[in-house]
């Protein structure tokens, strides 16, 4: 946590008192709910500036800097009310609560008091407000996944809103909203929707599950051209002279931007700025994960294909776009083949409500006590997303994922989250099926999870939930749990709207864009594919601090284990093991498929005590042989193999 950006929640109150909605006839303009649920299926709308509004979160974030943000549930309530229920969210002015986030949802009730303080317009079983089962808290806007448990679904306030947890407990949560500016006036939130609200909802369900290209109208034009691009080569896709906007952008093959070198960049220019809008290696920009293709978001992302983008990129008089092929001297210089295809209209920007697209790239290893930064801009505009990937350079469990988010904005403490996986609608990494894999969603979702490479990463972009700003914005998160002690690499690209490109945005350079692999890499089983033969009865513990869960097999002398290491690159590997000596432990050898490769070793001993870095054997792994499996002797009571982990480290 940055210790010297927190502001105590009375001052943040403060900054929102700041802001009343008036009720001036002759400055009011009227917010429905479906004009909130059109921004979550309209893309169009995403370069809008919201002027002067107030976009904030209230989270269970340790506000003492340490990393108690739920666990406890400490810092997981406002106050407590007269029966003990937990106010958890009690905002005064008029605004719209656009987001609700938790991993630990319970079956206690939610009470909304929406401007009347005596009886709430909604009591919800908190589950409920993620299940998709009560309406209008439907899929896809609200649902679980990745550990997380989301909502979207806009609830309009025009004095005050109050949610109560009728709970004694709370752990995590995170609450966004957003104050309309002065004299806006609100139909508030009510679960009975009208006809064109309901026909909104579909409308979002239809957009979120089949993306395409916004405003696709008569009046788009369509290029599409093909390039054989060199080493050392930039070529324009797109030059146009005249004022309009670009409403999609995809790139095949989509295989040809995979590996590890990442040296396809993307470039884009607005008008007669000199600084690229967008200037990013080609796979970042389109949220491939350490050199594969992932992400399959509504608005970016790649499949089988293609690379797109359908986020709309309105210009003024001048749009080019370029790819360039960076040049490495230790490299196999080869021909890369792209096929560019550019829907575009002549519909110019209006300056005056609307921004243009710019993009944040940063490659870092931050340094101890300072957090990776998503953007840092001086500018009027609105943040609409972020793409990570967060490698730990120390091997062994993810530790640098417990950082938080914050947000600055026009010099306030806005938001602060509650962990990294928290900041991507996620929770509990390295849990099975919570944040242990990649996954796609709609405006969120995994990248990658892998415990051998010690590395992760997400994404998350903003509709209606987009944060405002009127002079500045500083957005970072932190790598690791405390005082940003992980030694860690992180790659990021962040998207928003604005007047002019960032300052500060690093530049893609072929000795920075390339993947780091680690030597040494931890298999924890907790998260290892594996297949038991015979018999095998698996308990897992947390009984060592290796960073992860210990299994204990038992097994006798037909069992057999096959681990799976599929996702461990080809190549020769020195293999230890991390096991516990006890007075049941059983012998045991490795093999691949019928060739022995280690001795058998006895894991028997009169007194516990762990063997934590015991060498077995080489191995080698390729595209045929991609696994090893354990064969076990038993004799009487010794039944029990206690497996910490296994490590691998490349030769």
């Amino acid at each position: 946590m940055k210790r010297s950006l927190y502001i105590p929640h009375c001052l943040l109150l403060i900054a929102v008192l700041a802001l009343p909605c008036d009720t001036d006839a002759q400055q009011a303009k009227n917010i429905t709910l479906q004009q909130e649920l059109q921004f979550l299926h309209n893309i169009a709308q995403l370069p809008l500036y919201n002027t002067n509004t107030y976009s904030a979160q209230v989270s269970t974030y340790d506000t003492t800097g340490g990393n108690n943000d739920g666990f406890n549930g400490d810092y997981s309530f406002i106050r407590k009310t007269a029966d003990s229920s937990l106010v958890i969210f009690d905002v005064q002015g008029c605004g719209v609560v656009n987001r609700i986030w938790t991993p630990t949802p319970t079956e206690d009730t939610l009470d909304f008091y929406i401007d009347d303080t005596s009886k709430p317009v909604l009591s919800i079983y908190y589950k409920d407000l993620f299940s998709g089962t009560v309406f209008p808290f439907v899929q896809p806007l609200c649902g679980s996944q990745l550990g997380g448990n989301y909502c979207y679904f806009p609830i309009l306030f025009q004095q005050r809103c109050i949610i109560i947890a009728r709970a004694k407990r709370m752990q995590f949560h995170q609450v966004q909203y957003r104050l309309f500016p002065q004299g806006t006036q609100v139909k508030n939130f009510t679960p009975m929707l009208n006809d064109e609200e309901k026909l909104a909802l579909q409308k979002i369900k239809n957009v979120w599950t089949n993306p395409q290209p916004a405003a696709i109208v008569k009046e788009t034009k369509t290029l599409e051209l093909s390039a054989a691009l060199q080493p050392g080569e930039t070529k324009d896709i797109l030059n146009l002279t005249q004022g309009g906007r670009i409403t999609s952008i995809e790139l095949s093959p989509s295989a040809v931007f995979e590996g590890l070198t990442k040296q396809v960049d993307l470039l884009v220019y607005w008008d007669d700025e000199k600084e690229p809008a967008i200037n990013c290696p080609i796979a970042d920009f389109f949220g491939y994960a350490f050199g594969k293709r992932s992400m399959r978001g509504l608005l970016i992302g790649s499949n089988t294909e293609a690379a797109y983008c359908y986020l709309p990129m309105p210009f003024d008089k001048k749009a080019r776009i370029a790819l360039r092929y960076r040049m490495a001297d230790n490299l196999t210089a080869k021909t890369v083949q792209i096929h560019a295809k550019i829907n575009y209209t002549l519909q110019q920007r209006n300056p005056g409500i609307e921004g243009r697209l710019y993009t944040y790239w940063n490659k870092q290893q931050p340094q101890k006590g300072s957090p990776h930064v998503f953007l840092q801009t001086s500018d009027k505009g609105h943040f609409v997303g972020a793409i990570l990937q967060a490698q730990g350079l120390q091997n062994g469990m993810t530790i640098f994922f417990e950082g938080d988010d914050s947000t600055v904005i026009d010099g306030q403490m806005r938001l602060h989250g509650t962990g990294s996986e928290d900041y991507f609608n996620g929770g509990w990494y390295a849990f099975m099926d919570c944040w242990d894999a990649r996954m796609s969603l709609p405006l969120h979702g995994s990248l990658d999870y892998s415990l051998p490479y010690c590395r992760t990463g997400g994404y998350r972009f903003y509709m209606g939930d987009k944060l405002s700003f009127e002079k500045n914005f500083y957005h970072s998160i932190e790598h690791g749990p405390e005082n940003n002690a992980f030694p860690s690499e992180y790659t990021s690209v962040s998207f928003y709207y604005g007047s002019h490109a960032p300052q500060g945005s690093t530049k893609p350079l072929t000795v920075s864009t390339a993947v780091y692999v680690p030597d040494t890499l931890n298999l924890y089983p907790q998260l290892l594919e594996f297949t038991v033969w015979d018999a095998a009865d698996v308990k897992a513990t947390w009984a060592y601090p290796t960073g992860g869960q210990s299994f204990i097999f038992g097994v006798n002398s037909e069992s057999k284990l096959r681990l799976s290491l599929k996702d461990i690159l080809p190549g020769k590997y020195k293999l230890y093991a991390d096991y516990e000596l006890n007075s049941e432990g059983c012998d045991f050898s490795i093999w691949q498929r019928q060739t022995q490769l280690s001795e058998w070793i006895s894991t028997s001993a009169g007194t516990k005590s762990r063997n934590s870095n015991h060498y077995l054997c080489d191995i080698t792994t390729d595209d045929l042989v991609n696994a090893l499996t354990l064969r076990f002797k038993n004799t009487g009571q010794k039944k029990s193999f206690f497996l910490n982990r296994f490590i691998l480290v490349k030769q």
